[in-house]
């Protein structure tokens, strides 16, 4: 079981630093000049050289590079002659870190990932990220809660009415919604729910998890501004688990214990959701988790339509002002968030069922 594991977080490892690699790789043939983003068009000569020195620009890629990886391993190298910075890039002179030990001027240390600073706020990436992460995973959340209930409902329906109009009614919604792509499916809903129905649905086209009382008592949670971009992010994961539990249950109903509970004067009830659905629910349970993990990462354009202020909405502002550090630290967490969730299930999974680790 620990040998698996093992290569569950080596094969995680391995996938990060190429997401790293290649993350850093193109952002630096972009075109863009830091400096200039920082200081303004106006900015002279001297400042110019001044914040590429402390940026590390100034160095050759491949120095960059390494101070890059340096900068994000949570245990790294630091320079002890130059108080609160790293061992190849200035980094953020406040971070705080633990000495493991030193040799000479060089120190060991443990410290929480660095993803630089945002060239336009001056904000750390890592704050950014925050503030954001939270709005995106209420929204993923809400959106796998409502596919999932939805999806396993109408999919039990469809197996048990198999071949009737309301099997022929599931197949058209799962079909339509996983034709539909998201950005355009955002802006149907939007434009049908939050304008031409705004009188009957009192729901906004724009907003956000907090909305600001009128009377100036701060901040409150508005729920209804998460109705519709929830329901547009949960279209595709409920489309395919209407499917997957409609396949399912009709392979459940059709195994022999179904008809031997049957046989034993079982009720309809009892019999389709304490046997067949508890039998039903393993593919059931593997897309969710895969689904869960893919809205968390792909909710960008749900997001910017609705102006939900969630990784989205954060990675296609700083695209729009070149602000790479926070582009490069949300691409790259949200790589390690997807890694994390697929090794957690990986060893759930060999776990529950030995056949997995063996195999």
């Amino acid at each position: 079981m620990l040998r698996y594991i093992g290569k569950r977080l080596i094969y995680g490892l391995l996938v990060i630093l190429g997401v790293v690699t290649l993350v850093f790789s193109l952002f630096n043939i972009l075109p863009g000049d830091p400096a200039r983003m920082m200081l303004g068009q106006r900015a002279d000569a001297e400042s110019i050289e001044i914040i590429n020195r402390d940026l590390g620009l100034d160095r050759p890629v491949g120095q960059q590079f390494v101070g890059y990886l340096n900068d994000l391993s949570p245990i790294s190298l630091h320079n002890n002659a130059d108080a609160g910075s790293y061992w190849y890039l200035s980094s953020d002179k406040y971070a705080p870190y633990a000495t493991l030990f030193s040799i000479g001027s060089t120190s060991v240390v443990v410290k929480v990932p660095y993803l630089r600073r945002s060239y336009q706020t001056k904000r750390r990436v890592t704050e950014i990220i925050a503030a954001a992460f939270p709005q995106t995973a209420v929204l993923a959340l809400t959106a796998m809660t409502i596919a999932l209930t939805l999806g396993i409902l109408f999919g039990i329906l469809s197996a048990i009415y198999k071949g009737t109009w309301i099997d022929r009614i599931t197949l058209f919604i799962s079909t339509l919604g996983m034709s539909l792509p998201s950005f355009f499916a955002a802006i149907l809903i939007a434009w049908f729910f939050a304008y031409k129905l705004a009188d009957w649905t009192h729901l906004s086209m724009f907003g956000n998890l907090y909305s600001v009382d009128d009377y100036g008592c701060g901040e409150y949670i508005d729920l209804r501004n998460l109705i519709l971009p929830a329901i547009t992010l949960g279209i595709r994961p409920l489309s395919v688990i209407i499917q997957l539990t409609k396949n399912s249950m009709l392979e459940a109903l059709s195994q022999d214990y179904i008809r031997t509970a049957r046989a034993k004067g079982l009720g309809s009830g009892r019999v389709i959701f304490r046997h067949a659905l508890r039998n039903a629910m393993n593919p059931i349970v593997t897309s969710a988790s895969g689904w869960l993990a893919g809205l968390m990462a792909g909710a960008v354009f749900v997001e910017y339509v609705f102006d939900w202020k969630g990784m989205g909405v954060a990675i296609v502002d700083a695209l729009e002002k070149y602000d790479f550090p926070v582009v490069m630290g949300s691409i790259l967490f949200i790589c390690i968030l997807l890694v994390v969730i697929n090794i957690l299930t990986d060893i759930i999974y060999a776990l529950l069922d030995p056949r997995v680790r063996l195999g």
